[in-house]
């Protein structure tokens, strides 16, 4: 039989399980987490001491109580003092920001992308923004790691980026790239845009209580992050949710990736700008005034629009009935397709999804809007401290 868990290891998963609730929740009495973890008054009390001794959560009197008696203490994660950066690399644009435990914003920069930059050139413009903002961190402040988001296919040991076809790279080492640039002990952990942005949401997004989402995300391309019974669902290697490469049309449109007919040749920027006759126009610019167009009474747009929404709900319809989601979350460029075209969707939805996968299906829009990535990044960031607060320097 194995031997039960030590008296240091149950130690170590309350302090884990009393920090991720805090920095989840934000500010939360300790009454109030007496009664989420299930622990005593004097557990809470001594698991709260430990983390305000390694500088981790903070304890006040609440501003107004509204009852009569001595106040419960509030613990407040140290956003200000414990941070990670954050990265989302995108088809056109590099952003970066810095956030504090909690998942307060706490410092941003963004810069355009020329299509083609590699990751080793990629890099210093990133490690760039970082020594931007470290001006204005305050001393003593630490960073307990970075997180970077990409479009692309991203191996899970090592946050090698496989293949991004909309950005093209193959094979492109950007965790190494960036590590190297930015001289940091703190680990950096990769993950792909869409399953990072999935994991924001569900952690303090629209999806917060939902046990069950899909988050479909369009840059150029399409792909999704799932959440299944609570789990993230990466698959065996962390390629899982790359379903803009669905095949949909027998012999249709070629793909970046080297294929014909993938969902996103049809609901991505290409398929709509070229069904739009705006084959040379490109980026999220040229997608808002397809839908600004469609939106006057441009004939041609209009249709466009249309064909697209109509695509799309028939690919959400094959998602609905695979993995019966409670909600659906539409981010980046499927969010303005979504609400250009949301009659469109909805109708090619009810008519192809299992009555009984469709019956407690809400779709909706990301509340983290585009920072949904950045947070998302910065959420792997701070697993490892949540995992074992007191296990990080």
């Amino acid at each position: 039989m194995r031997p039960g868990p030590s008296q240091d290891e149950i130690r170590r998963q309350n302090l884990g399980a009393l920090l991720r609730h805090v920095h989840v929740h934000g500010a939360t009495s300790r009454a109030e987490l007496t009664t989420a973890l299930g622990l005593n008054r004097s557990t809470i009390g001594a698991l709260t001491a430990d983390l305000v001794s390694a500088g981790l959560v903070s304890e006040g009197t609440p501003k107004e109580t509204g009852r009569a008696g001595r106040p419960s203490l509030v613990v407040r994660p140290e956003s200000t003092r414990i941070y990670a950066y954050a990265y989302s690399i995108e088809v056109d644009r590099l952003r970066a920001a810095r956030v504090g435990l909690g998942g307060a914003v706490l410092d941003r920069r963004e810069m355009a992308r020329p299509r083609g930059l590699t990751a080793t050139e990629a890099a210093p413009l990133l490690a760039g923004a970082a020594k931007e903002m470290q001006q204005a961190v305050p001393p003593g402040a630490v960073c307990v790691g970075t997180g970077v988001a990409v479009c692309g296919m991203v191996r899970r040991d090592d946050g090698l980026v496989r293949l991004g076809p909309t950005t093209g790279w193959v094979d492109e080492p950007i965790g190494p790239a960036l590590g190297a640039e930015l001289g940091l002990d703190a680990p950096i952990t990769v993950g792909n845009v869409a399953d990072v942005a999935a994991f924001a949401e569900h952690a303090r997004g629209v999806a917060a209580g939902c046990d069950n989402v899909v988050y479909l995300y369009g840059d150029v391309g399409v792909g999704a992050g799932i959440i299944a019974g609570g789990r993230r669902l990466t698959g065996h290697g962390g390629y899982g949710g790359e379903v803009g490469h669905m095949k949909v049309v027998r012999d249709g449109q070629p793909c970046e990736c080297g294929a014909r007919g993938c969902w996103e040749t049809e609901i991505g920027e290409h398929g709509l700008l070229r069904n739009a006759g705006r084959c040379d126009a490109r980026g999220r610019e040229a997608l808002l005034a397809v839908f600004d167009a469609a939106n006057r009474g441009d004939a041609r747009a209009n249709a466009a629009v249309r064909q697209a929404g109509d695509w799309l709900g028939f690919g959400v319809a094959n998602l609905v009935n695979i993995f019966n989601p409670e909600m659906v979350i539409f981010g980046g460029t499927m969010r303005d397709l979504y609400l250009a075209a949301a009659a469109q969707i909805r109708s090619r939805l009810n008519a192809n999804a299992l009555p009984a996968c469709l019956e407690h299906v809400r779709l909706r829009t990301p509340k983290l809007g585009d920072d949904a990535a950045l947070i998302g990044a910065a959420e792997l960031a701070f697993e490892r401290l949540l995992a074992d607060p007191l296990d990080v320097g």
